[in-house]
């Protein structure tokens, strides 16, 4: 991936029906100095300004179109093997298979991995991301802890060793059963708490057009100037999108160690999205959260395809849940 952003998107329908419960149903290498990010071969739009029309905007060819909409996509299929998740800690299994129906065990590594592998929920309060481990016949296993039953969307983002294979995003559902109460998604702003920092997101994300978001982390007034390397890099940025959960996977322009982080963005459509910033720093990895707009506020994001699902309330009195780095 060039040192702009890599954008991919997945969709997921989001409903809410209160008073109910959710039944069962559908459902590491070591890291460097950061570089340069590069992933695969996901579309990506150029640098802020790069690749403009007439007064300064892309054309709209240049837009990201999504993907991992799907859990089947040139001819690689995410395959779920363990029983659905329950409420709390438990163990998830899964293969990427090819076209033949084989277990794919070769993978170009980027940013230090193999495979990424993402859990949110519906509501966009609950978000995690893990490092599950390869067995040898090519099954991947991670644990995970979600807080509160309701639907849940899993994305495995990858690109296949094979000769020509590009990168690949896919997505399935998850279910977990039990009683649940969706949360709304949290309100704009532009400062995030999490653990003792202050992260401030300036800059826009802009429908069709690429253009810089720069998080800056600071602790207790000051600004960190010694954020650590994580997944060869200095921040790692998801955003979701409210409505049908199309994602966009960004990573850092080239940089030093805080206390700015700085990502080439260019949102698929218009609508609301949240954002999810990791970053390193003594040792250990947090997640900072925003939600933004894209395009005017009004606007709303593509009608969800497939069968309405309910939304997990997160555990606790906090907006949202962002934490879970889990390694396997």
């Amino acid at each position: 991936m060039n040192t702009g952003v890599k954008i991919t998107a997945f969709a997921a329908a989001l409903a809410a029906t209160f008073g109910t419960a959710y039944g069962v149903g559908a459902g590491v290498g070591p890291v460097g100095e950061p570089k340069k990010a590069e992933h695969g071969d996901h579309a990506s739009p150029s640098k802020p300004g790069a690749g403009a029309g007439r007064g300064g905007h892309e054309e709209a060819a240049q837009a990201p179109s999504a993907g991992g909409l799907q859990v089947s996509e040139g001819g690689y299929t995410l395959a779920m093997e363990t029983p659905k998740p329950g409420v709390g800690r438990s163990v998830l299994k899964f293969s990427i298979k090819d076209a033949a129906g084989r277990k794919v065990t070769a993978y170009t590594t980027e940013h230090g991995k193999e495979l990424h592998f993402i859990v949110a929920s519906r509501d966009l309060t609950v978000y995690r991301h893990l490092h599950p481990v390869r067995a040898a016949d090519g099954t991947w296993s991670t644990p995970v802890d979600l807080p509160a039953a309701g639907g849940y969307k899993a994305f495995a983002d990858f690109k296949p060793a094979a000769a020509g294979a590009k990168g690949v995003t896919l997505g399935v559902d998850l279910s977990v059963p039990g009683a649940y109460a969706p949360r709304p998604l949290p309100a704009a702003a532009p400062t995030a708490t999490v653990d003792g920092y202050q992260v401030t997101l300036g800059g826009t994300l802009d429908p069709g057009r690429a253009g810089e978001l720069k998080l800056t982390v600071a602790k207790g007034g000051k600004p960190v100037t010694d954020l650590e390397p994580y997944l060869g890099a200095y921040g790692h940025l998801v955003a979701l999108r409210d409505g049908d959960l199309a994602y966009l996977h960004v990573h850092p322009n080239e940089g030093g160690p805080g206390p700015d982080v700085s990502f080439t963005a260019t949102a698929p459509s218009a609508g609301t999205y949240r954002l999810f910033l990791d970053f390193q720093h003594g040792g250990k990895v947090r997640t900072a959260a925003f939600t933004v707009h894209a395009g005017p506020r009004h606007a709303t994001a593509p009608a969800p395809a497939g069968p309405a699902s309910t939304a997990p309330a997160s555990a606790g009195s906090d907006a949202h849940d962002a934490g879970g780095h889990t390694h396997g």
